[in-house]
């Protein structure tokens, strides 16, 4: 079980605003591999994000595609956003909803949640998948709400261009615009696409605040980022990218919720309570996904 704790600054006066930089690992989900930059050994956690998942793009031939399993989730909140492709979302209340390119599923899960994440209606002929998954971890007193999931269709969240800059802004606010989607914590959450050559000042006014590359070089200071890579910045500091090529970066932030552990796909300021949960799951007491009759069996270890 790894603890997520407050991140205490290492950043001087005299130094740039650049952190930390997290190269990712690699981690098979079944039929298709995925970047996982958080949570890295150097940091556990920017903001409320405590999960952060690059998934490919991945190519599937006709017949084949994604294929997760009911698992369950404790504690947290989850982002599914796609560059491109189809994923089919279904879980223990009823929901069941395809996520397509910009459009957000929003999934609380708070005292517990089941789902399954599948292939869309794109099975039939081959496809791509791309995007990002994230879980932000829930604010003390909101660990145990109730179950929630909300879709959010593309055209609900603000694009714009700033300074060159094309914009999405999938939760929070910046530059004057306000995303719809639901936060339980102060969160940042942005999609840039930049020409070469171009730059962006990232909005001030968070507490935690990182930048990941999925293609393309970024300069920060006086060095070049490519892609696979977040850069950490220092608090208080002024924050801006420079495309040294075409470039697509993700911008995530703000508070940090405090200490949280996480053990599989749960997430809680107390150990007692993930450790509940795992007798819950072993002993079949969360709430299955109808119509499914599979599901991933609890982790060993």
């Amino acid at each position: 079980m790894s603890d997520l704790s407050a991140n205490p600054p290492v950043c001087t006066e005299s130094e740039g605003s650049v952190e930390m930089i997290i190269e990712p690992r690699a981690r098979d989900l079944g039929g298709f591999s995925v970047r996982r930059v958080l949570p890295s050994v150097k940091r556990r956690a920017v903001g409320p994000f405590v999960f952060f998942d690059h998934m490919g793009p991945a190519e599937f031939p006709p017949g084949e595609g994604i294929a997760v399993r009911p698992h369950p989730h404790i504690g947290l909140s989850t982002v599914t956003y796609l560059f491109e492709g189809e994923i089919m979302h279904r879980d223990s209340l009823g929901y069941v909803q395809p996520i397509q390119a910009g459009a957000v599923n929003l999934m609380t899960a708070g005292r517990g949640i089941v789902h399954s994440e599948r292939a869309g209606d794109d099975l039939h002929v081959a496809s791509r998948l791309h995007g990002i998954q994230s879980w932000m971890a829930l604010p003390d007193g909101q660990e145990e709400i109730d179950p929630d999931f909300i879709h959010y269709p593309a055209a609900e969240l603000p694009g714009f261009e700033q300074d060159g800059v094309a914009i999405r802004v999938i939760m929070g606010a910046a530059y004057g615009h306000e995303s719809p989607v639901r936060q339980y914590l102060p969160t940042l959450y942005l999609e840039c696409r930049l020409p070469a050559g171009t730059s962006l000042s990232l909005p001030k006014g968070y507490d935690e605040i990182a930048a990941y590359v999925v293609a393309g070089e970024v300069r920060i200071d006086d060095g070049v980022y490519g892609d696979g890579l977040m850069a950490v910045f220092c608090s208080g500091k002024t924050l801006t990218l420079e495309a040294a090529s075409e470039s697509h970066v993700m911008v995530i932030g703000g508070e940090n919720p405090g200490k949280r552990h996480v053990w599989w796909n749960y997430v809680s300021s107390s150990k007692q309570r993930i450790e509940q949960a795992k007798e819950d799951w072993r002993e079949n007491r969360f709430a299955p996904v109808p119509g499914e009759t599979e599901f991933i069996p609890l982790p060993e270890k």
